[in-house]
């Protein structure tokens, strides 16, 4: 099998950076809507109650066990994009089987393990009593689907690390409106609730989860998925689990950081947990979109670092956060002047779409500050340096939020202090980033091998 010729390691950067970014874009977008569509109609046809389940803890709970694992299994993205950079057929296919035993395995073991510490952690995060029944539900059959999740982000990842974000973009397109239309008919044909929205997405998850499947088992590239070849190798997954399990405990970090956070808003009632919910969906659409950009310069990072093509790395780092810095100032103020009228969206309750506004507008301005550490932490990520970036990216966003609701928050505890964690440990994160990333790309020479 050959391979065409690479134009993440030959084209135009700034041409191929948007090329692989929108289908990432898009594809993240249809993503969110997975959930988001679940919100907007339980919270049109069930009421404040079912959408507060649907969000709040409960979407806390689920990034922190599947952010772990989609973390983790990055790892096997790293290895695989520079392993096709250099063109190492054997690399790659050892780290392809891997993956997927992986996402196999560790799906059925999350699953068996979310379902178990569901309920346990809904009271741990004081649910209002109101919706912890209606949280619990959603969450075990979410949970029951969990091995379709992790198969469908290594399989879209795969695709992404040797340059296909469009296949995964098409595959979601196509689940999204399954999902829409099972919500509508679950929940307001057949009166099934937030039962019917977590059936809808798990359905349309696994059907995902499929199409990636076999389109990596048709392909003639090196690439090819074989079942019958699917096992743990050694040396790959010790790379995997080296590269991937930093960005897992980050995530976890991440998400212990808002699962505290979210406690605190759980404390203001129903219809601040409503809000929050609500806002974030629509904060959904700026992590998209710098999320979109992280993975497009880790894959270009990683084939270019591969390839030994450090010159064109560094530019198309640059480049992208360029990209990133522009598309985040005018997400912010869209956000800024017309988050109200997407609230109205979700929800007709006034007194959640006042407070939902008021987030928004102490968030929304900042965004610009994340870009440093999505690309910086990016890139870093691409040529296999991890450690260090968890570590600032944990301590100063993740451990400086906790130290923040323990001790600052008691001196003032109204929901805007809440909320101006978020903007202050982006900006200290940020800073740390771009002195770091800056000292470590001195050790690379500027020119191509």
């Amino acid at each position: 099998m050959e391979t065409k010729e690479n134009q993440i390691i030959h084209g135009v950067i700034w041409k191929q950076l948007l090329i692989f970014f929108f289908p990432i874009l898009l594809g993240t977008f249809f993503q969110q809507i997975y959930n988001t569509a679940d919100t907007v109609v339980v919270g049109r046809f069930v009421g404040t109650e079912a959408l507060a389940a649907v969000g709040g803890s409960t979407s806390q709970i689920i990034n922190l066990i599947v952010g772990f694992f989609t973390g983790l299994a990055s790892g096997a993205t790293v290895v695989i994009s520079q392993h096709y950079g250099a063109k190492q057929e054997d690399g790659v296919q050892k780290a392809l089987h891997t993956a997927y035993a992986f996402s196999v395995v560790g799906g059925i073991i999350i699953s068996i393990m979310g379902i178990l510490i569901t309920r346990p952690l809904l009271k741990l995060m004081n649910t209002p009593d109101n919706i912890i029944d209606l949280s619990a539900t959603y969450l075990c059959i979410y949970f029951a689907g969990l091995v379709f999740v992790f198969i469908y982000n290594v399989g879209a990842g795969i695709l992404r690390a040797v340059g296909d974000s469009r296949r995964p973009l098409y595959f979601l397109i196509l689940c999204c409106f399954i999902n829409i239309v099972l919500d509508i008919i679950l929940i307001v044909f057949f009166k099934m609730g937030v039962a019917g929205a977590a059936i809808a997405t798990t359905f349309s998850q696994g059907i995902s989860a499929v199409m990636v499947t076999v389109t990596l088992c048709r392909t003639t590239d090196i690439f090819r998925l074989r079942v019958k070849k699917i096992r743990f190798h050694a040396q790959p997954m010790g790379m995997i689990v080296k590269i991937g399990l930093p960005a897992g405990l980050q995530s976890v970090m991440y998400s212990l950081s808002n699962v505290i956070i979210q406690s605190s808003l759980n404390t203001f009632g129903t219809e601040t947990v409503a809000a929050w919910t609500a806002f974030s969906k629509i904060d959904a659409i700026y992590w998209m979109i710098s999320g979109a950009f992280g993975i497009a310069i880790t894959t270009f990072v990683g084939q270019n670092y591969g390839a030994g093509k450090f010159g064109r790395m560094k530019k198309s780092v640059r480049v992208c956060l360029a990209m990133d810095i522009g598309a985040s100032i005018l997400i912010s103020a869209v956000l800024f002047f017309l988050g109200g009228y997407v609230f109205q969206l979700f929800t007709g309750d006034a007194q959640v779409i006042e407070i939902g506004v008021n987030i928004l507008r102490r968030m929304a301005p900042a965004y610009f500050c994340f870009t440093f550490i999505e690309i910086f932490a990016g890139s870093l990520r691409g040529i296999g340096d991890v450690v260090l970036p968890m570590l600032m990216t944990c301590g100063g966003i993740c451990v400086f939020r906790v130290i923040w609701i323990v001790f600052v928050l008691p001196l003032n505890r109204t929901l805007n202090m809440i909320v101006y964690s978020y903007p202050i440990s982006w900006a200290l994160t940020a800073v740390l980033f771009i002195i770091y990333y800056w000292k470590r790309v001195q050790q690379l020479p500027d020119t191509d091998e």
